[in-house]
């Protein structure tokens, strides 16, 4: 297939997205780390399909982003009250929350009862979430090679496999995010990122 590119200033980017994405298909996208790649987290074979461009391993989780918090009642049964208060103070940004996820999620997302979910501290990315909804998004490059920092690295690795790329310039890379598991009364930190221990601990008040 071809791959589109579009600029993220087109005034039609978001558009062909949302009908791309509703087809089942793969868009690749800027964020406030590299560029992601994103299917309908509702479609199982999208989801198949973003497994197998990237060549990963089905037994690695995706995560899901969103574009603002009332988003999360389509992918979550409901939020712990930690969890509540990590989000308000570092969303959007770099934490991933660990949360039990609803059942009728596709399998292929994720084979634990837990999703990680995240919202993204970049314009254009949280103006297309919140038009299309939650976002099934990993890292648009091919499991285990170099992060996508540009249009053209996407391209490199995953073009005539995706439909879409919409070019936002260069992203800034960087630290990941820290990853908080929130299913357990004792939240535990499972990656420390870009937001320190101390931070995450100064909101729980431990």
């Amino acid at each position: 297939m071809e791959t589109t590119i579009l600029s993220t200033t087109d005034p039609q980017a978001i558009q062909a997205a949302l009908q791309v994405l509703q087809n089942g298909g793969l868009v690749a996208f800027p964020t406030d780390t590299v560029y992601g790649l994103a299917a309908d987290p509702f479609n199982s074979v999208a989801i198949e399909r973003l497994y197998a461009a990237k060549e990963r391993d089905m037994s690695k989780a995706i995560a899901v982003l969103v574009g603002e918090v009332e988003q999360l009642v389509q992918i979550t049964p409901g939020l712990p009250t930690q969890a509540e208060a990590l989000a308000a103070r570092f969303w959007p940004g770099a934490l991933t929350l660990v949360v039990s996820r609803r059942p009728e999620l596709p399998a292929q997302l994720s084979t634990l009862p837990t999703i990680g979910v995240r919202m993204p501290d970049h314009p254009f990315a949280l103006n297309l979430l919140q038009a299309s909804g939650p976002l099934a998004t990993t890292s648009a490059n091919r499991s285990g090679a170099d992060n996508p920092l540009t249009a053209a690295d996407v391209l490199d690795q995953l073009g005539r496999r995706i439909e879409l790329v919409l070019d936002g310039g260069t992203c800034p890379g960087g630290v990941p995010s820290t990853v908080v598991d929130c299913t357990i009364p004792d939240v535990r930190i499972l990656r420390e990122g870009a937001i320190s221990v101390e931070a995450i601990r100064a909101v729980l008040g431990n």
